[in-house]
């Protein structure tokens, strides 16, 4: 395997969502990869904008703003400049550098596990009981965040700036599915994402899928992908593209 180039000749499937591949399937390439993008999800802005608006203002005015996503902070920030004097937490790394992209300094965020779990290990929620929290993100997802905010005492709103759809998928996504190797691997971080696809794909397409190497970004999503057929899943130390990519020049692929 090649230092500079450790992906050389590898296909690697990005599940992003439809639109955000991009910048994802050009570090691929910078490591030899071949890139598919085949969206598990697309994300809309939520149609009620007066709503939002007036969610969002009063979360801004609150006592803690939890961003579950980049895309929480990208869609919020279409809505309203984001100055507040709340804490604000986000839930990862990545979702962190957006905030700060978005002008919002001093933002939290746990260092070693990068997910639900993780926020509700920092100090600063610990003590929540009375004040008013805000859930910043998209409906739907495991619901640990509510559960344990309200269980704490808080007060929670959730602001739903965006939702998560099911992607359009065509002939341009599965055809080079049908020509994977097992020299490929299949990058996911959203579980969601992930059974949108077994849905959408035709049989031959989710065979070949899931014989890739599925690189994920949690132990929680590796159940997940073991559940839903693949026998070879390494676990990335985050979602950010960095952490995935990392892992799956790890691997060593068989040439069959």
């Amino acid at each position: 395997m090649s230092r500079s180039h450790p992906l050389r000749n590898v296909t690697v499937v990005i599940t992003r969502p439809a639109g955000t591949a991009g910048p994802l399937s050009r570090r691929v390439r910078k490591l030899g990869g071949i890139p598919v993008s085949v969206p598990g999800l697309s994300l809309r802005a939520t149609e009620d904008a007066s709503t939002v608006d007036a969610a969002l203002r009063r979360a801004l005015d609150g006592d803690v703003l939890i961003f579950t996503s980049p895309a929480a902070v990208r869609f919020a920030a279409d809505v309203l400049p984001l100055a507040t004097r709340a804490t604000v937490v986000a839930v990862g790394r990545g979702t962190a550098r957006a905030l700060k992209t978005a002008d919002v300094g001093n933002v939290l965020f746990p260092e070693a596990s990068q997910d639900s779990e993780g926020v509700l290990g920092l100090s600063e929620l610990a003590q929540v009981a009375g004040r008013r929290v805000a859930l910043i993100g998209a409906p739907g997802g495991r619901g640990l965040l509510r559960e344990a905010l309200v269980a704490r005492g808080a007060t929670l709103e959730e602001v739903h700036v965006y939702h998560r759809v099911a992607p359009r998928i065509d002939r341009r996504h599965i055809d080079p599915l049908l020509k994977l190797s097992r020299r490929s691997a299949v990058l996911l971080s959203s579980a969601e994402a992930l059974d949108h696809l077994h849905r959408a794909l035709i049989a031959p397409a989710w065979r070949r899928l899931v014989q890739a190497v599925a690189v994920v970004s949690s132990e929680r999503l590796r159940a997940v992908a073991l559940g839903m057929g693949f026998e070879r899943v390494v676990v990335a130390r985050s979602a950010l593209p960095t952490d995935l990519l990392a892992a799956a020049a790890e691997v060593s692929f068989t040439r069959r």
